[in-house]
């Protein structure tokens, strides 16, 4: 019989309040979620109800009860959420303002909006189509997963991009859900594999070859050709792509039916999880923010349409001055939730506006001269310069958008891992890769530059860069290997 024993054990876990979890939760929503949510609020709650336009605001109502709970300070320096002391926003002499919610940065954007360069948003607007992130949402709400594994399954699918890769490291996804949730990285990772045999398998991988293998070790173990599969993507997917099945022959002993079945079976899975959700040539995106030049200075502000319009209906806090009872306890819960909801709004807004002020003036640059002078940046960098945690720029930055008179960009698009220089200092991978695409622009044709001469060429700009790093840029980039470039070229010489 198995010995039994009590054990005591000392945690730690941080205890989030029902106001800061709606604060986090409205910071990483984007946009259409977020107009959707209100929505949700504004059919559930009788003391909330939209500005028209055009409508008059109107004086502020008496303060009903002196005792109910003060909504958070919107200037407090936790971007994370609320602070459960509060504080008072101050309305009229009796204590209570009628909130009614304005976006900060609404007023300067209608005196620049005639910039040069912005033409409006008439053929600009939402999408709002099932997509792979709303597939991969669903199957995780009806997996059993614990709520800690439902926390860092999202946020594994919020780090993919439009072909379902997986672009956040481990200690990113950590980083994203610290300090609400401390979690170490074998929990990630554990999380990680389920979420890769969610459909589509093989999402969240890191890169086709990997994605392949998920698909491999998904199939039933009595497939024909599954192990040499397995062996020919994780150790030869060169010669594969190259249809070699000499080398492919020598290096593997295997005979030219059982490479054919092999090579059938990885021929018949989907290198891109993604791509029956690929529907960017349908998408279109509304900025969150606006960045505009004025006095040599770059400034951001808010877009008009991220205030909501929400004030206090008169004819319900009237109601709750006259009424008793269950009826006043009802009134009085859904005033907190108006409260709290008006002041998480304002706290959402400010802080996308200063993690986005802050990323404009680190990227300086590139809004003047291009990618080639993006500068390396990462999440800790605008959490310490704007005083927040890494996760709540992590949420800010989480699928919002950033109109510049060189594009539309997502704000994730401005953090760019470092590559060393040969003094010491440091360059973004970004503006590695538009050096990487000019090389390649300008190749001749007759002889493509290898992965091992483009490593060279950028030596020689002073940019030490291996060759495989150079591989994984130009893959990147969409651009094949050398000897597929051959080839594209020789068929364009052909046709010419």
């Amino acid at each position: 019989m198995a010995d039994v024993s009590l054990q005591l054990r000392l945690t730690q876990k941080l205890a989030l309040s029902p106001q800061l979890q709606q604060a986090i939760r409205l910071l990483q929503l984007n946009r259409i979620e977020l107009r959707e949510y209100i929505q949700e609020v504004l059919d559930s709650n009788p003391i909330l109800e939209r500005i028209e336009p055009g409508a008059e605001r109107g004086a502020d109502p008496a303060e009903p009860d002196p005792g109910q709970p003060d909504a958070p300070q919107a200037g407090d320096r936790s971007a994370e959420g609320p602070d459960d002391s509060g504080g008072d926003r101050g309305g009229g002499d009796d204590g209570l303002a009628e909130w009614e919610y304005e976006a900060p940065g609404a007023e300067q954007w209608l005196e620049t909006a005639s910039h040069e360069g912005y033409s409006g948003e008439s053929q600009i607007a939402d999408a709002s189509e099932n997509s792979l992130l709303d597939h991969l949402l669903w199957q995780i709400n009806l997996s059993h997963f614990s709520p800690t594994d439902t926390a860092i399954a999202q946020a594994i699918v919020y780090g993919l991009d439009e072909d379902g890769f997986l672009q956040e490291s481990i200690a990113e996804i950590r980083a994203s859900l610290a300090p609400e949730l401390l979690v170490e990285e074998d929990e990630v990772l554990a999380v990680l594999h389920r979420v890769q045999r969610l459909e589509p398998v093989g999402v969240a991988t890191r890169d086709p070859g990997e994605c392949i293998r998920v698909q491999l070790r998904a199939l039933p173990g009595d497939t024909d050709g599954r192990d040499l599969a397995l062996r020919l993507a994780r150790d030869y997917l060169d010669l594969v792509a190259r249809h070699d099945l000499g080398e492919m022959a020598r290096r593997t002993g295997a005979g030219e039916d059982a490479l054919l079945a092999a090579l059938d079976l990885i021929r018949s899975l989907e290198p891109r999880p993604g791509a029956r959700y690929d529907n960017r040539r349908d998408e279109y995106l509304v900025p969150d923010v606006y960045v505009t030049r004025s006095q040599d200075l770059w400034r951001v502000t808010l877009n008009p349409e991220n205030d909501p319009g929400l004030r206090l209906n008169r004819y319900y806090i009237d109601l709750l001055r006259k009424s008793g009872g269950k009826d006043a306890e009802y009134l009085q819960g859904r005033l907190q939730e108006a409260r709290w909801l008006m002041s998480s709004l304002e706290l959402r807004n400010q802080t996308l506006l200063r993690v986005s002020q802050c990323i404009v003036d680190f990227q300086e640059d590139f809004l003047e001269q291009g990618e080639l002078a993006m500068k390396p940046l990462v999440l800790k960098e605008v959490a310490e310069a704007i005083g927040v945690h890494e996760s709540t720029v992590s949420r800010a930055t989480t699928r919002k958008y950033m109109l510049t008179p060189r594009g539309l960009f997502e704000l994730k698009y401005f953090f760019s891992s470092h590559v060393h220089t040969e003094r010491g200092g440091s360059i973004s991978a970004t503006a590695v890769k538009a050096r990487l695409q000019m090389l390649l622009d300008r190749e001749p044709a007759d002889s493509p530059l290898s992965d091992q001469e483009l490593a060279e060429l950028l030596r020689q700009a002073g940019i030490v860069a291996a060759r495989r790093t150079v591989a994984k840029y130009r893959e990147s980039l969409g651009i094949g290997s050398s000897s597929e470039r051959r080839r594209l070229y020789r068929r364009a010489g052909a046709r010419g």
